[in-house]
């Protein structure tokens, strides 16, 4: 009879790592969101990755590989093509008498266990890693992409002399052949962007090039110049594969991709803007898992994330977010609703555009060139008779008055603002048009949010030294450096030398008391309401990235350079006046 499987929860829980309600929570997320558990674990935080791969490696009975610690033979790569090492995640590492020794990531794929051993022999060996490190090795030692996009840039560059007008663009950029070069040239930036964990390809005609550049953590990075000789036949194959008219240069435009980069199915948001040197064109990367990431895994201190869940759980009201553009309003915002989809609720929303598609969610898009906006839609979701609503932003009168009104009337209703801080919020819903009473009424809580790059953690160290101006800046006294704690990042291949990998969310969260209700009604000024809500134990961005510094997550720059910082001071004669006080 054979011996019964124990499941990686319970190992899990009898090594110490995991209790039995977090182990519910996670069983709870994975089955919500179509996950194994081992995935759910791991994206709530609730263990690292390593021993989660550990117990999954006990489970099956298979040896546990750390690539940080063990070397690999890199003759052993040109076992298998390397094309089938990247679509797999998969690490030939040798023979060991008449059998193959090979690094997989999941035990359960049978298909990809299948063709080892037809590719290298029947007689395989098979250990266990973690995905994060074998997509990094395989980025680092197996994935050519960015000497090759280099290469097929330089050559191209020679090859390619053709008017923009000529009748060769079109067979170049139309021909079906993958091996077509600008074809090649597209995909392999699209892959390598990916792979590198873009959010946006930026590709900008200049009088005398076409720069192209990678938004990574939110900050734009040079990737390479491709010649102007080239920009007719890139700008027309982005086009042909967005589904943007070729014709028309002379109009912003807006299309998307859909490609299979690795395993996973990627969506582009591209958009075509005439400039004065031809057209620039943005591809948004679009990752479903990036909004799958789960509440706790946003950057929440404890006492925010309890109070984040007790708003979102309430029957009826308004959740606001507020931030700039890019500072993770939506991902926020869609990390709710996943957590409050249930079949026994019904969820409607109003997005310009769609970005992410989801099981269980009605999801509506906005239309403005055929009068399908958002207070129609809204108005039309009422009558849908919804439990929960998420409008994407509110923008004008129109719509905060039919939002308010459906947050009066017992529905949860979400949306998003663009202000600098959370008590703004109320002012700027006012200045609206909205009625004071109706403001105080519904609205629950207001959060404002920014993005900041975290420390790598393959190369974080302590920072003996920290930048006593920043300190001053960021409200710290130097003379008290003994009770702060400072990292950096070193810099190392896996954060490209930047110091950083990853983005955390920073918080500053209203919650609605009497005080604050009665102030909106009266229509208080902006700075006795933020009193106010400080007052009542909001702590605001700049307080929240402090916590953040301290526990090693990021670094004063980052928070200098993302929070709004008052009393900045701007020259040099009045740093120094400010140390000397």
């Amino acid at each position: 009879m054979a011996r019964k499987r124990r499941k990686l929860g319970e190992i899990l829980a009898q090594q110490g790592l995991l209790s039995a309600g977090k182990l519910a929570d996670a069983i709870e997320y994975a089955t919500n969101n179509g996950k194994r558990v081992g995935e759910a674990i791991i994206e709530l935080g609730l263990c690292n990755e390593d021993a989660v791969y550990q117990a999954l490696a006990a489970q099956f009975e298979m040896p546990f590989v750390d690539l940080n610690k063990e070397s690999v033979d890199k003759s052993a790569l040109d076992m298998l093509p390397h094309d089938l090492i990247r679509r797999h995640l998969v690490i030939p590492f040798g023979k060991k008498d008449r059998s193959v020794r090979v690094i997989i990531t999941d035990p359960l794929d049978l298909d990809t266990i299948d063709m080892l051993r037809f590719r290298l022999s029947p007689n395989i060996e098979t250990a266990l890693a973690p995905l994060s490190k074998v997509k990094h090795y395989i980025d680092n030692f197996v994935d050519p992409m960015s000497e090759e996009l280099s290469k097929s840039i330089a050559s191209m560059s020679m090859s390619v002399s053709i008017d923009e007008a000529g009748a060769e663009i079109s067979q170049l950029v139309k021909e079906e052949d993958e091996n077509a070069p600008i074809i090649r040239l597209i995909n392999m930036m699209i892959a390598e962007a990916v792979r590198s964990r873009a959010s946006d390809i930026h590709i900008e005609p200049m009088a005398n090039r076409i720069r192209v550049r990678y938004r990574i953590d939110g900050v734009c990075l040079i990737r390479d110049d491709i010649p102007k000789n080239m920009q007719g036949p890139v700008s027309t194959r982005l086009k042909i594969m967005s589904g943007i008219d070729i014709a028309e240069k002379r109009l912003p435009q807006d299309g998307r991709i859909k490609m299979k980069i690795g395993n996973d199915d990627i969506d582009f948001r591209v958009s075509s803007c005439p400039g004065y040197h031809g057209e620039s064109i943005v591809l948004r990367i679009l990752r479903p898992d990036s909004v799958r990431i789960g509440i706790q895994a946003l950057g929440f201190a404890d006492d925010d994330y309890a109070i984040f869940s007790k708003i979102i759980k309430k029957p009826n009201g308004m959740f606001l977010v507020t931030g700039p553009t890019g500072s993770g309003k939506t991902t926020t915002l869609y990390a709710a609703l996943q957590e409050l989809n249930r079949p026994d609720r019904k969820i409607i929303t109003a997005e310009d555009p769609v970005e992410y598609n989801f099981t269980g969610m009605n999801q509506c898009q906005v239309h403005e060139d055929i009068g399908l906006t958002f207070a129609k839609i809204l108005r039309s979701m009422l009558r849908q008779a919804p439990n929960i609503i998420l409008v994407g932003e509110i923008r004008d009168r129109e719509v905060g008055d039919v939002a308010i009104q459906a947050a009066l009337t017992g529905h949860l209703v979400f949306s998003t603002l663009h202000t600098n801080d959370a008590p703004s919020a109320i002012t700027r819903l006012i200045d609206m048009g909205i009625k004071p009473f109706l403001v105080a009424s519904a609205v629950q809580a207001i959060m404002a949010q920014r993005l900041v790059r975290t420390i790598c953690q393959e190369c974080r160290v302590p920072d003996d030294n920290p930048d006593h101006k920043m300190m001053r800046i960021l409200g710290l006294d130097p003379k008290n450096m003994d009770q702060y704690s400072f990292f950096k990042g070193a810099g190392c291949k896996r954060c490209n030398n930047t110091g950083y990998r990853g983005r955390k969310g920073i918080f500053e969260m209203l919650v609605m008391n009497n005080e604050v209700r009665e102030l909106a009604f009266n229509r208080a000024p902006l700075t006795q309401v933020r009193k106010a809500a400080l007052a009542s134990g909001m702590r605001n961005l700049l307080d929240d990235g402090k916590r953040k510094i301290f526990a090693g997550v990021t670094t004063m720059d980052e928070i200098a350079r993302i929070a709004q910082v008052e009393g900045l001071v701007d020259s040099a004669e009045e740093m120094e006046q400010a140390a000397t006080e």
